[in-house]
């Protein structure tokens, strides 16, 4: 084999959506990034199904928001409902917040659609070219980068590559965590599950549109908004092979009188754990690398989304000069309490949820008619997810207070109340040129203030920072005096707040020095 070295500042393993969208954010940075995806090519299998509000927010930044909803299901799928077999009517059901509709927290909602739609889109971005059938088969760190052996099947070629950081984005058994030595805790494996994807004439089924429809024998999802269909479930623990299309007509009920034609069956195991650490020197995690968590409710690769919407501008401060490495140590202290929470939260939804799956299969095979009424305690925590979405507060040194703390998150909380405390994401509000408040930050730092001459005359910094004027009914949500300001963050939480100006420009200079490394 033939050996070729190459140097970049990123390096990104694993081209499924997080490292397709840091591929993309890293972009918008001018960072030199190259990645690298051991199949050759794209996924052809419908994973992920929900891109939540909060990750149509980042694509929103990237341009790629609408692309992603024309792609998707119509808002009303945006519900669950809960069925005996797929046939019959709902013994329950309810409508996913920020899915189903729009919410006035957000200049944007959430959308239904399969991950192998959104990959193209993703892979579409204008970004550095993505290297397929290259595998990692060993990392290790150097005083000032890391150095990546590959193996580039389709030339068959091994492949070094020198980069001052790795990004593991490369899923649950990822390569890159066992490389860095890095455990994870957690319950671990949940079970074996088997999807099969299938055609069959269901149209009666949008008569009654829904994301997802939970029966007692498994879960149905339409793939895509012209047709499909996909089945999940527990895998049977039988050594005879399974007769998948008698496992899907089961599940459709007798009185659907439709044959379904099975078009590919995918096996693999519902996992649930968190890294120990995101973070081994200059080799990150992020997505399912860092955090398995279980489907339902969608967590998954939003959580990923959400890591990397973190990280890339840190790596952009220091890989441009004004940030020192210190910043990217805040990544692992940000996030790695957001993935507890995620996954404490995913494993209560889907126990509960596969128990009242389980309860009606026993009550059904015993000949008892179940009652038409189903108690879900969980379902709040489920479909109302704004507070888990939205609500996550950061505390590291990326996150100067003011001396008022912002409420600590609760496993049980599922609203979402905005405020403007330091560390949590700057709340949604319309300034007066139509634009959100969300859409003032990016690639570049901005200071919110009902007063921006003030901040103007007195700001003079070395970051890169955009002054916006914050309409005066936005003081009293954000806590500011009149002339007061925020300093928001590029991925949209807020860094300081000065309820007054009392600071000046040079405050705004110190702050910035201090939270990038550099104070």
């Amino acid at each position: 084999m033939r050996v070729v070295d190459a140097e970049v500042e990123v390096l990104i393993v694993g081209g499924g959506p997080v490292g397709l969208t840091a591929r993309a954010l890293l972009e918008r940075w001018g960072v030199q990034v190259l990645l690298v995806e051991r199949h050759r090519e794209l996924s052809p299998f419908p994973r992920s199904r929900l891109v939540n509000v909060r990750s149509m927010e980042i694509f929103r930044r990237l341009g790629l928001a609408a692309r992603i909803r024309a792609a998707g299901f119509a808002p009303e799928y945006g519900r669950v409902r809960f069925r005996d077999t797929l046939y019959d009517r709902d013994f329950a059901g309810e409508a996913m917040v920020g899915v189903a509709a729009p919410v006035p927290e957000s200049p944007e909602f959430g959308v239904l659609t399969s991950q192998d739609r959104l990959e193209p889109i993703l892979l579409a971005a204008p970004g550095a070219p993505v290297r397929f059938g290259v595998e990692v088969v060993d990392v290790a760190e150097e005083h000032d980068g890391v150095l990546a052996t590959l193996v580039d099947h389709g030339r068959d070629a091994e492949l070094r590559v020198r980069a001052r950081y790795l990004l593991g984005a490369d899923g649950a058994n990822s390569t890159v965590r066992q490389a860095s030595g890095i455990g994870t805790t957690g319950p671990g494996a949940l079970g074996p599950f088997t999807t099969v994807v299938f055609d069959a004439d269901l149209r009666w089924c949008a008569e009654q549109p829904a994301g997802v429809y939970l029966t007692a024998h498994g879960t149905f999802a339409p793939l895509y908004p012209e047709g499909g269909w996909a089945w999940f479930g527990s895998t049977p623990a039988t050594a005879e092979p399974t007769d998948w299309a008698e496992v899907v007509a089961r599940a459709l009920g007798p009185a659907a009188d439709v044959k379904a034609e099975v078009l590919r069956v995918q096996p693999w195991v519902m996992n649930a754990f968190v890294a120990e650490r995101f973070r081994h020197g200059r080799i990150l995690l992020a997505g399912d690398a860092a955090h398995a968590l279980p489907i339902f409710g969608g967590l998954g690769m939003n959580t990923g989304l959400a890591d990397v919407h973190n990280l890339c501008w840190k790596l952009a401060g220091v890989l441009h000069g004004w940030a020192d490495p210190v910043l990217v140590e805040s990544y692992e202290t940000e996030r790695l309490p957001v993935a507890h929470r995620t996954l404490r939260q995913a494993v209560a939804n889907t126990r509960l949820l596969i128990d009242v799956q389980n309860r009606r299969r026993e009550r059904l095979d015993a000949g008892v008619a179940p009652t038409d009424a189903v108690e879900l305690p969980w379902s709040e925590q489920y479909f109302a997810q704004l507070g888990l979405v939205l609500g996550a507060t950061y505390r590291s040194g990326a996150v100067r207070s003011d001396g008022e703390a912002a409420p600590e998150p609760s496993d049980a909380d599922t609203n979402y109340v905005p405020g403007a405390e330091p560390g949590r994401r700057m709340p949604h509000l319309w300034l007066e040129d139509g634009r959100s408040t969300l859409d003032a930050v990016g690639e570049c730092f901005a200071l919110l203030t009902p007063d921006p001459v003030r901040w103007e005359q007195r700001a003079s910094v070395a970051h890169p920072l955009r002054i916006e004027t914050l309409p005066d009914e936005h003081r009293e949500l954000c806590g500011l005096g009149a002339d007061g300001a925020v300093l928001v963050r590029p991925d949209g939480h807020v860094a300081a707040r000065w309820r007054d100006g009392a600071g000046g420009g040079t405050t705004v200079g110190d702050t910035l020095a201090t939270i990038t490394g550099r104070g």
